[in-house]
């Protein structure tokens, strides 16, 4: 293989990893979950954790969302495996997937004592999306 050619796979690979917020979430579809904490996963291009949500019925549905990636969290006050771990409980407010999945793009995480981190950005900030950040009730 030439490395041109090889360049070029690299950085096809790398363009499909990464994906525009209106293309995976609905800025029309806000979401604010309450739950507890399963995972968290500091990985590139995207952070993600996940929540057991349960509804009315008593139902869990473990949800996964999506926020920036680690280098942001940390210029933004989280520290990795401290701020957030499992077992915490939390809210957290976002948008629903498109695809009507138990997935969502996380904006703003509510701990229990309080305190508030962005865990990602708003939509209609050059990310994709057409409306303002939701807000906190």
């Amino acid at each position: 293989m030439t490395k041109s050619v090889i360049v070029l796979l690299a950085a096809a690979l790398s363009a499909s990893a990464h994906h525009s917020f209106g293309a995976e979430y609905d800025a029309n579809k806000p979401i604010t979950l309450t739950g507890v904490v399963t995972k968290v996963e500091w990985t590139n291009p995207h952070s993600f954790f996940y929540l057991d949500v349960k509804n009315a019925s008593g139902k869990v549905t473990n949800w996964k969302l999506e926020g920036f990636p680690p280098n942001v969290l940390y210029r933004t006050g989280w520290k990795k495996d401290v701020t957030l771990k499992q077992g915490d409980e939390i809210t957290v407010t976002g948008w629903h997937a498109r695809d009507g999945t138990d997935w969502g793009h996380s904006r703003e995480v509510t701990f229990k004592d309080g305190k508030k981190l962005f865990f990602g950005p708003p939509a209609g900030t050059g990310d994709g999306g057409n409306a303002p950040a939701v807000a906190v009730p």
